[in-house]
């Protein structure tokens, strides 16, 4: 099972869609691993540097409709190639989400209240995540603050998730 912990990196937008996560261009890369240095390579943040903000990053909390956009499995991939493999959003484009799962990473969602609260209290405070996939609970922890937000994952994807992604899950139970 992959790390659903690390280092938060905060993507203050709503609607990043696959091509800001991915560009179109490296579609024809013959690998997974080939995707790596172009993560959110387009996306247009004022003060993100995609260089500079991703490595070392591990999860993403992000807005409203994170991965709208083509459906791609290539930005799942591309996260987590980067180690970033759980993003925390108000809600997902539907294909994007469930690729996520597919892949063996979380994509879950937290009430618009709660995001709000993440970005106030620990966007500039370079916190850390931890989470805990059996009582579906992060930590995150910055700036001397240390706070606890509940998560709900349905038992399917969190079998996928389990299992490292759909292929698995199917080798498993098939």
């Amino acid at each position: 099972m992959k790390n659903f912990s690390g280092k938060i990196l905060f993507l203050d937008r709503s609607d990043i869609n696959t091509d800001e996560i991915i560009p179109a261009k490296y579609l024809t890369e013959s690998s997974k691993a080939a995707l790596k240095p172009y993560c959110l390579e387009d996306l247009a943040l004022e003060g993100f540097d995609p260089k500079r903000d991703v490595p070392g990053a591990g999860v993403i909390v992000t807005r409203a409709n994170f991965g709208c956009g083509s459906s791609r499995e290539h930005a799942p991939w591309v996260l987590e190639c980067n180690g970033i493999n759980l993003v925390i959003a108000v809600n997902f484009a539907r294909i994007f989400r469930q690729n996520m799962f597919n892949c063996g990473l979380l994509a879950v969602t937290l009430p618009e209240a709660e995001i709000d609260d993440l970005f106030k209290t620990f966007a500039a405070s370079g916190a850390e995540l931890t989470t805990d996939l059996d009582r579906q609970v992060f930590t995150v922890t910055g700036g001397g603050v240390t706070r606890e937000y509940r998560f709900d994952v349905g038992d399917f994807d969190l079998a996928l998730v389990r299992a490292g992604g759909w292929v698995a899950y199917a080798d498993r139970k098939y």
